[in-house]
């Protein structure tokens, strides 16, 4: 490009927003945060979600402990800190909402924004169904004891006396509480057993909060996030503290941090890795383009970035240490109770074995590997777990192998710790367990634990629906509605939480696992894969890092843009191809509560299940392709945007961008310094000469 001068356009056309098709308005104030702070605590309480609380723990057990913890560390720095850093960049540069931002960089990649914004969309949805959970438990958890401490009770009149239910006494009493009295679960999805109304008050109240922190936009919801965002931290330091005081705590940490190597090559640990770094950033979903897009054009996203980064590390691991301590007293009382019961039953069919013999003695005397010897028995060395096969023995009385038919159990620390449950089991039905153990003092631990839980996971719901709203206030499809703000708010949360009903029927749980699956998974795996590509390789590396340097100063390093044109575009191909396998080599299915053997087991999803997953995929997904259809097909206007690439020598429509506004003085006294050519920006203007009047003459710069 020559050499440039700012001359007056005489044409209106050439200062409208390059998505002429959505109508056209003049250029508006974006809203902005109040402080760098509010920004930092908004992008905190997002990142940092109930994933950090609840998956990350799972993967680490399920994954061989510590040596989860390298591919973990890999992944941040290939994957999770680069892509954080592209989306900061992105949204600051531009100062649009994610819709905008990819149909400016060029109109044939609009579906990539669209495909982000309605994955947000349809995760807000049943997201908030966890919320309304969580509210029910917290409303519960004023209670002395605990709804779910102990099993209800019914008359047996064979035994005459008060017993526990019997599928109670099988499953537990906070499995019970959790798929009995809570959901009210149904046998199946096919079932819906009408519309549970307490849980309905939990979903509506839920919405209600939502919306009232919402209305405003982020002049609303950037104020409730430094208390989403802190709150957390505070309750976890308060469960550390209490975690690490209590018995058993060091083996539950033990078990979390002793790397079992030999797990590094199984690649499903790289790939879960992969997949939790992409999940516990919240990237591809918009919110981050968007929450950024409200920055100071010269703040240093790049901080930002490395920062938020650490931050959402230390806390995983912060929150799984948490997580592990009561796992570990948990599983130590389990344990416990195991031993005593072996204990008790062996005094009753050997007395004369016992002697004075104390609970430890017997256990070192008469246990290996968990199981119960017998070694002063002739012909019966070894007693297992479970023998109620044992019928006769000739140096066995027949009242001793009435007893052992009750069956000794095997008691292993290690397979209760292995037995900790990821998702909606480890808060609702684990970690209650262990609440209760707290004594007296369990209501004020189940308080603050699901306050915690709705602290974040109100935080990550904000910055998933900002990733929605921030894409409607920019195109204004509407623009009597999108200008009152309370009114876009009001639409969303309504629809929402009628699409919610769903999650409050019997079947309720299974339709919040069925959107779980297919709602945010494969949709913000392919949104991060054309979020790579186009940068690396469309709109190019080079013209990224100018654009940072115009930004911040100076250039990203040459990690991040080696990073970003070619290891992190083709790890997150990686991830889709792997799990497209994954869905064609397994097939769908659910949990489902099975009230006859108070247990969970598998069933496969009716057809019209297979539908709604396909919906949810392809309504996201398909935006990108059906979005570059219609703009080559010339359905979707998109000249004035090949207009302005002709008049900027091929320049993509970012550079378009750039140009697109400016006031009246020349660019030599503008005392704006452009590095490598880049051209002055609207947001520069106003920083150096104050707020630009809407009525002014307008300028845009054209070849000498």
């Amino acid at each position: 490009m020559g050499k440039e001068k700012l001359t007056n356009v005489d044409t209106e056309e050439q200062l409208e927003p390059l998505n002429l098709e959505l109508g056209k308005k003049p250029m508006k104030k974006r809203q902005a945060w109040d402080s760098k702070w509010q920004y930092i605590f908004m992008v905190i309480s997002y990142a940092v979600g109930l994933g950090n609380v609840w998956r990350f723990p799972y993967l680490v057990q399920k994954h061989g402990g510590g040596a989860f913890l390298i591919p973990y560390f890999i992944m941040l720095f290939a994957e999770g800190m680069p892509i954080l850093y592209l989306e900061f960049a992105i949204g600051q540069r531009m100062q649009k909402g994610t819709v905008i931002v990819w149909n400016e960089i060029n109109p044939i990649l609009g579906g990539i924004g669209l495909a982000s914004a309605v994955t947000s969309f349809n995760v807000a949805i049943y997201y908030n169904a966890i919320i309304m959970w969580c509210f029910f438990y917290l409303f519960h958890s004023f209670q002395s004891p605990l709804p779910w401490a102990t099993c209800p009770t019914e008359f047996d009149e064979i035994l005459n006396k008060t017993v526990p239910v019997e599928e109670c006494a099988v499953s537990g009493s906070t499995s019970y509480f959790w798929y009995r009295s809570a959901l009210d679960v149904s046998p199946d999805l096919s079932s819906p057993d009408g519309i549970k109304w307490k849980m309905l008050l939990c979903l509506l109240f839920a919405w209600i909060i939502v919306y009232a922190c919402i209305w405003k936009g982020i002049k609303s919801s950037g104020k409730v996030v430094y208390f989403t965002a802190t709150f957390p931290y505070i309750v976890l330091l308060i469960f550390f503290v209490r975690g690490i005081t209590l018995k058993g705590a060091v083996d539950g940490l033990m078990h979390m941090y002793y790397p079992k190597l030999d797990r590094l090559g199984d690649p499903q640990v790289w790939l879960d890795a992969a997949t939790q770094i992409f999940y516990s950033f919240g990237l591809g979903f918009g919110g981050l383009i968007a929450f950024s897009s409200y920055n100071n054009i010269h703040n240093n996203c790049q901080r930002d970035a490395i920062m938020i980064s650490i931050c959402n590390f230390c806390t995983a691991l912060f929150a799984a240490t948490v997580i592990f301590a009561v796992l570990g007293f948990k599983a130590t009382l389990m344990f416990d109770n195991c031993v005593k019961h072996n204990f008790d039953l062996f005094g009753v069919a050997f007395p004369d074995l016992m002697g004075n013999l104390t609970q430890e003695a017997w256990q070192t005397a008469y246990m290996v590997d968990g199981n119960v010897t017998l070694p002063s028995v002739p012909g019966m060395d070894v007693v297992v777990a479970n023998v109620s096969h044992v019928t006769s023995h000739p140096n066995i009385s027949h009242t001793a192998l009435s007893t052992i038919s009750q069956g000794f159990k095997h008691c292993s620390l290690e397979k209760d710790l292995d037995n900790a449950a990821s998702g909606t089991g480890l808060a609702f039905i684990i970690f209650t367990q262990a609440i209760v153990e707290f004594g007296p003092s369990a209501p004020f631990w189940s308080i603050i634990f699901f306050m915690m839980l709705l602290s974040l996971g109100m935080g990550s719901e904000f910055g998933t629906i900002e990733g929605f709203t921030a894409s409607i206030y920019d195109l204004e499809p509407f623009p009597v509605i999108t200008r009152r703000k309370w009114l876009v708010s009001a639409l969303i949360c309504g629809f929402s939480c009628l699409v919610g009903l769903l999650f409050v029927l019997g079947s309720g749980s299974y339709w919040v696992a069925l959107f779980d699956d297919f709602a945010g998974s494969f949709p913000l795996i392919t949104v991060a894969m054309s979020e790579c590509f186009t940068i690396g390789w469309l709109y190019g590396v080079d013209k990224f890092s100018n654009d940072i340097e115009f930004m911040i100063g100076s250039k990203p390093s040459i990690y991040f843009r080696i990073v970003w044109k070619f290891i992190a575009p083709f790890l997150v191909f990686g991830l889709i191809v792997s799990t497209i396998v994954k869905y064609i080599m397994n097939p769908m299915y659910y949990k489902a509560y099975d009230v006859d053997t108070a247990t969970v087991v598998d069933k496969s999803y009716p057809w019209y299940a297979a539908v709604i997953a396909a919906i949810l995929v392809l309504s996201s997904v398909g935006c990108i392709p059906v979005i570059a259809i219609l703009r080559k097909l010339k359905i979707l206007n998109w000249n004035y945007a090949k207009q302005i690439q002709t008049e900027m020598h091929g320049h993509t429509q970012s550079t378009a961008k750039f140009i697109r506004s400016v006031t009246s003085v020349d660019e030599t006294d503008s005392g704006l310094e452009l590095p490598n050519g880049c051209p002055p920006y609207k947001d520069d203007i106003e920083e150096r000469h104050g707020e630009l009047d809407e009525g002014a003459v307008k300028f845009t710069l054209v070849d000498k």
